[in-house]
């Protein structure tokens, strides 16, 4: 579709914008004394009615889930924009300033390609992340491990005649498929099986998450069409089987690959995540059924049965699995196999390839391999036969003693490691200072302590995936209300002391020392009352689910037809929100003049001093910030646009996304609420000094506060930039930390969020945690009460 030119995009938002213009013109002429003193109320009560209508028709919008004629509707759900409450009198404030967030309003449909195409850019984007991922993890350096499987027990299995698809009565009743194998064999493999539907079980560390990636690898490397169906990995340790499983993997999709959230083609108000998963045009690969919370793997099983005609591949540990089996039934026409044991013939062949050279023909690890396959009977020896059977432990040898030049594998022998529980820990405990060798010894056990910090906030939450906009829940809500409070309200209260101390110093004449002290009064006023605000309705906002970061970014030319169909319900939470900003600082300056009064006349004067204060000021100072804010959100409607689907949501860009478009919706609000001041004193309402102190401190100073209190990116500094790294719990630069620990291996990317690179490794950093710092064994006794 052709792009529209700069001038239809002009006159496109020319008509929102001459309606907000006139609106604005309502204000003023009711609250300037331009009409007769007995029409301003009249005045007054048209604007506040025009308001409420805006309010009123969004939020039956939101209710019914409708949408006018020609308009698509917004999503519901998760962060999204639903005013609850919005009629419960003094809850009002609360919840509209709660809704009033620029991360959750979704995108309207703007992609203009077909399902295919989104198909074919998914598969790409797929295809790149793993292979990134496998070659971080030098799957094939040099040879892949040699991962093989055998059919698994019959009774962990659906009849046969299910899983070859059989018609009713057919005949000879159908019998076993050949369906062992290895690593390169898996797509052969799958494809033998007519159900499409496959489980594979395996111990942990036994190379289930290897197989994963290759099995999605080979399957896109023989996709030939774009209707085939695209292979995605999802991590069953995020899914609550009460959450519909197509709905689980469509959200799965939008965070991890942004593209995907915008509203797909057509008369739908679906996306095109949705489109895909429920047209079957996506191939999940559900990992990690061991890893769903204790008590609800029957469930999880019950729920995939209900599933019986989607093709999936499931993993899992064989225990696990076979409990829920017992509970329910087998998987309903999955084939079931079992990943089995290396070899010591497969450790002669791999390890010594992986190692440098000793002499011309010989490295390290004969020897050791040697003693192990004559010396069977050393305790020794046999220990480590028995741990180098799985591939995590291998390629934690490897990591140990081939990549690391100055460490030889005859350690493994030594008499202190004679069982298997002790080899295990020794690796377990030297992959992390292995890694990063290159820190000094200070450093090292600073990073121990960062990564088992944040292993055991995983296991608090119960999941695998470590999300930069989730670090803040770690600390109580209680701990995050008052850093959230403290934060925003310095960042408004510093912004109106600079703003107040120049105004009384230049405007006023007060001079700089009497300036300041009116700045600091007023700093300390609209501090002190906006931590209160903010912080209480963080924790009403927020205090059960982390703010969900935005899938946007910023582009200097918008689209008139996105800003028309976002205009309305935009400008009607901007407008509650500022109204509620507008009314929050008249009743600061209030108070605040009711303290002055105190201090220089007498206590009981403030009272009367308060009630004097002018209401109708504190009125149109609520609309003015209303209006401000909400032309302010709706125009960003028109310089909004969704990340590329081909674009995974890796931590570190969404990061950056979220950053960048705070600041820029932070910027357009400061010029929108400047140009409105200048409006305004060009009508005489303003002087100078009302003009710069209204866009400041509102502007930058509200602005502030409420993109350090209620985005995703705010919370990440206030919480993650600021107050963990500030009590020594993680570092000062957490993002390039967990940067630099993807590209050392200690964790994986898995779209938007990282992981420990294997769920062994994420226990083994909880437990030592909890052992070694007070804080991890006030959290395991809080854990162990609760259970």
């Amino acid at each position: 579709m052709k792009r529209p030119s700069p001038a239809t995009v002009a006159l496109g938002a020319l008509v929102p914008v001459v309606r907000v213009l006139l609106l604005a013109g309502g204000v003023v002429v009711a609250g300037n004394g331009l009409v007769p003193a007995r029409y301003a109320p009249w005045g007054r009560a048209v604007v506040l009615a025009l308001a409420a209508a805006l309010v009123v028709r969004e939020v039956r919008r939101r209710r019914t889930g409708g949408a006018p004629a020609g308009r698509p509707a917004l999503r519901g759900g998760g962060t999204h924009n639903e005013l609850h409450g919005i009629t419960y009198g003094h809850a009002l404030m609360a919840d509209v300033i709660k809704q009033v967030t620029f991360n959750d309003v979704r995108m309207p449909p703007t992609f203009k390609g077909t399902l295919d195409d989104a198909a074919d850019r998914l598969a790409e984007s797929v295809r790149k992340q793993w292979r990134d991922e496998e070659e971080q993890r030098k799957v094939q350096d040099p040879i892949p491990l040699p991962v093989r499987w055998r059919l698994a027990s019959d009774a962990l299995m659906d009849h046969w005649s299910n899983i070859r698809a059989a018609r009713p009565g057919a005949l000879p009743v159908p019998g076993p498929l050949p369906l062992a194998g290895q690593l390169h064999e898996i797509v052969d493999v799958y494809r033998r099986i007519p159900s499409g539907r496959l489980v594979v079980l395996g111990r942990a560390g036994s190379g289930k998450s290897i197989l994963t990636i290759r099995f999605v690898l080979d399957l896109l490397k023989a996709r030939t069409a774009s209707t085939e169906p695209v292979p995605v990995i999802f991590s069953l340790a995020s899914w609550d089987p009460a959450m519909p499983l197509r709905r689980w993997m469509t959200g799965q999709l939008e965070r991890d690959y942004p593209g995907l959230a915008v509203m797909s083609p057509g008369p739908g108000a679906s996306t095109l995540a949705a489109e895909l998963v429920e047209r079957d045009r996506i191939m999940p690969v559900l990992d990690g059924f061991d890893e769903i919370a204790d008590g609800l793997h029957r469930r999880a099983l019950e729920k995939l049965n209900g599933h019986a005609a989607m093709q999936l591949l499931l993993t899992s540990r064989r225990d696990e699995y076979a409990t829920a089996v017992q509970h329910t039934k087998a998987l309903t026409a999955a084939a079931v196999v079992e990943l089995t044991d290396l070899s010591p013939a497969d450790l002669e062949h791999y390890l010594p390839r992986t190692a440098r050279k000793a002499t011309a023909t010989s490295t390290g690890w004969e020897p050791v391999l040697r003693s192990v396959r004559e010396h069977p009977q050393d305790p020794a020896g046999a220990a480590l036969a028995a741990v180098l059977t799985t591939p995590l432990m291998v390629a934690l040898a490897r990591i140990l003693y081939s990549d690391t030049p100055d460490r030889t594998p005859s350690e493994l022998l030594d008499s202190g490691l004679g069982t298997r529980e002790a080899l295990e820990d020794h690796l377990l405990d030297n992959f992390i200072p292995t890694l990063y060798q290159d820190q000094s010894p200070a450093r090292r056990a600073r990073v121990l302590h960062w990564l088992g910090y944040l292993a055991q906030h995983l296991d608090r939450l119960g999941t695998r995936d470590l999300a930069w906009w989730q670090l803040g829940h770690s600390l109580s809500l209680s701990s995050r209300r008052c850093v959230i409070g403290l934060v925003a309200g310095l960042a408004f209260g510093l912004v109106d002391g600079l703003v107040m101390w120049g105004v009384a110093w230049f405007a006023f004449g007060f001079g700089p020392v009497t300036g300041l002290m009116n700045g600091l009064v007023n700093g300390f006023s609209f501090a002190s009352m906006s931590a209160l605000a903010f912080g209480i309705v963080y924790g009403y906002r927020y205090g059960e689910a982390a703010c969900e970061p935005s899938r946007v970014r910023v582009r200097l030319l918008g689209g008139a037809k996105e800003m028309r169909k976002e205009f309305a319900p935009r400008m009607a939470i901007g407008l509650a929100g500022g109204f509620g900003l507008g009314a929050l600082t008249w009743l600061m300056v209030a108070l605040e003049f009711a303290l002055v009064v105190a201090v220089r006349d007498s206590p009981g004067s403030a009272v009367t001093a308060f009630l004097a204060t002018r209401f109708d000021q504190g009125l149109n100072a609520a609309l003015l910030y209303g209006l401000s804010a909400g032309l302010a959100y709706a125009l960003m409607a028109g310089l909004e646009a969704p990340i590329d689907i081909e674009t995974v949501a890796s931590p570190p860009d969404l990061l950056l996304t979220n950053r960048t478009t705070a600041l820029f919706q932070l910027l357009v609000l400061a010029l929108v609420l400047g140009g409105m001041g200048g409006v305004l004193y060009w009508t005489g309402w303003f002087n100078i000094a009302s003009w710069v102190a209204f866009g400041l401190v509102g502007g930058l100073g509200g602005g502030s506060a409420y993109a350090l209190s209620m985005t995703a990116w705010g919370q990440w500094v206030a919480l993650s930039r600021i107050w963990l790294p500030l009590t020594g719990r993680l570092p000062w630069n957490v993002s390039a930390f967990l940067a630099d620990a993807h590209r050392r291996g200690v964790l994986r990317q898995a779209g938007a969020v990282y992981q420990f690179r294997h769920v062994r490794l994420q226990h083994h950093l909880t437990r030592a945690f909890r052992t070694t710092t007070p804080q991890g064994g006030a959290d395991r006794v809080r854990a162990e009460r609760a259970g």
